[in-house]
């Protein structure tokens, strides 16, 4: 009879082991799906980013051609908003044609662009120990706010085009920010142990 007891109280530490087992197993699963698909959206935000620094700077290169295109194209927008073009291909073909080395000035532009673009590898790589970059890119997009609306009516920029310069940082905002509070999720899960 000793030894039945003894099976049995082996049989029921065996029992609840494997309760313990497969009830924890559930909660860590969920954490593990949950990790994934937030690291998942962090990625994808990135990848949005850099797609868009990068377009950005590729696109600054050959400006003339892109202008005298868009100038052609530009006969259905508003007029203010066809002449304004019109003036800008203007500037930038003339300018060209005399002093060549200004466009350098957007070469360097659409490298800065670019480097952006690979700065933001980092948190692409590991999002949690790069989350610095995040928050450089949220201080750029804030602070294309002051600079358009400062700088603008300066060098006689018409307002919808300042709006429009405005519209970079109002729209890059959003993925960033999606990407540093899902940062921010990553770490409470780690410091939760998972």
């Amino acid at each position: 009879m000793k030894t039945l007891q003894t099976t049995q109280f082996v049989d029921a530490g065996t029992h609840f082991s494997r309760y313990i087992e497969t009830s924890r197993t559930p909660i860590k699963l969920a954490r593990t799906i949950n990790y994934a698909r937030i690291l998942r959206r962090i990625k994808t935000c990135i990848k949005i980013i850099i797609a868009g620094l990068f377009l950005s700077g590729i696109t600054a290169f050959p400006l003339e051609t892109e202008l005298h295109l868009l100038a052609n194209l530009s006969g259905a927008a508003p007029e203010y908003m066809h002449s304004w073009i019109n003036v800008v291909y203007q500037g930038v073909r003339l300018s060209n044609q005399a002093y060549p080395f200004l466009s350098y000035g957007t070469d360097w532009l659409a490298f800065a662009h670019i480097m952006l673009a690979v700065l933001f590898i980092g948190p692409l790589r590991n999002p949690e120990k790069n989350i610095w970059v995040i928050e450089f890119g949220m201080i750029a997009c804030v602070a294309i706010l002051p600079l358009a609306f400062i700088m603008g009516p300066i060098r006689g920029i018409p307002f919808f085009w300042t709006l429009v310069d405005c519209s970079f940082g109002a729209v890059g905002i959003i993925p960033l920010y999606i990407s540093y509070i899902s940062i921010k999720k990553l770490q409470q899960l780690n410091g939760s142990g998972l």
